[in-house]
């Protein structure tokens, strides 16, 4: 019988689905094990998941059922499973050489999002922020059109305080729900944050899972009309519809960093198949089948031909991780 068991467990794991193999990732619990519902895969090309298109593998990638299951599947995780928590994947950068431990997807499963009390909505963090910006409206509300211009979930938009079109995400939270490590859910208000400037102070080993916005009544009723606007000056201004994460670095005090890499007469520069935008400088372009590690190239490249011709440090708005690829011979 145990032999029938590790070939069922050997024959999923091939297949790419979870199979509720009791290894050193997870608790050896068997009868919690049967428990989660949502799906598994391993070896999951991050490439799929990632608006720059490349990057390594995920050792496993996880996308659960529902909060419960979230809930159920951290509770089973060994304390020092490394996790990364994926929306759209539109800030992500994943080394060549792929990411050990789990990724766990989001996108499209906590995506409750509605009004109540008038002028509040609460929003599932899998719920992406140009939806949010659409339902507002709908509503009759505003102070969230902002978010029209936001290329992610709405869980991005809270871990990085997102912003576009001068507004940021944190100005219209009044509190959040999170989960930590063990699965527990935890309720917390905005002033228990340190906010900044694509930055927030989020406890280690707790994660965003929703928040209630507090928005206004639109009396003008020209949502629809402030969206448009929003969505005609990013088409004119950003390289849309093109392989690439949103701005790479953040703007520096009174500057911008598309105005000093553009200064440095980067426009256009290529490393490999990755290239500097040539309509807005703070934009990389996968080309074609650039690597992570073009990417990677060209933004350090950026980083010290700034600092080389201004003085400046330019620091990424972009997550980079994974480990880096071996080559033969090395």
């Amino acid at each position: 019988m145990q032999n029938e068991i590790n070939e069922f467990y050997e024959q999923s794991n091939q297949s790419g689905i979870w199979a509720y193999e009791p290894t050193t990732h997870m608790k050896k619990s068997k009868q919690q094990a049967t428990e989660i519902r949502g799906v598994m895969k391993l070896n999951e090309p991050m490439m799929k998941h990632t608006s720059w298109r490349t990057g390594g593998c995920a050792e496993r990638y996880f996308k659960p059922a529902d909060i419960d299951d979230l809930c159920c599947f951290l509770g089973q995780l060994a304390k020092d499973e490394p996790l990364l928590w994926l929306g759209l994947g539109s800030n992500l950068l994943v080394r060549d050489g792929g990411l050990k431990g789990t990724v766990i997807a989001l996108s499209g499963v906590l995506n409750d999002c509605r009004i109540y009390d008038g002028v509040n909505m609460h929003v599932g963090v899998g719920v992406a922020c140009a939806k949010v910006a659409r339902m507002s409206v709908k509503s009759e509300l505003t102070s969230g059109e902002f978010l029209a211009g936001i290329p992610g979930t709405m869980g991005g938009a809270l871990a990085m305080n997102a912003g576009a079109f001068g507004e940021e995400t944190w100005n219209i939270v009044c509190s959040v729900e999170t989960v930590n490590r063990q699965g527990q859910k935890i309720k917390r208000a905005a002033s228990d944050f340190e906010i900044g400037y694509r930055y927030v102070n989020l406890p280690e080993d707790e994660w965003f899972i929703s928040a209630e916005l507090l928005l206004k009544p639109d009396e003008g009723g020209k949502g629809v009309e402030r969206i448009q606007a929003f969505l005609n000056q990013r088409a004119e201004s950003q390289p849309t519809g093109k392989a690439s994460c949103g701005s790479v670095f953040r703007n520096p005090d009174n500057d911008y960093a598309a105005r000093l890499i553009e200064a440095s007469g980067l426009k256009g520069k290529f490393v490999g198949k990755a290239c500097v935008s040539e309509k807005h400088a703070n934009f990389i372009i996968n080309s074609g089948n650039a690597s992570a590690a073009d990417i990677e190239s060209l933004i350090l490249f950026i980083q010290e031909k700034v600092m080389l011709d201004h003085g400046v440090e330019l620091v990424p708005e972009v997550k980079i991780v994974g480990e880096q690829a071996c080559h033969d011979g090395f």
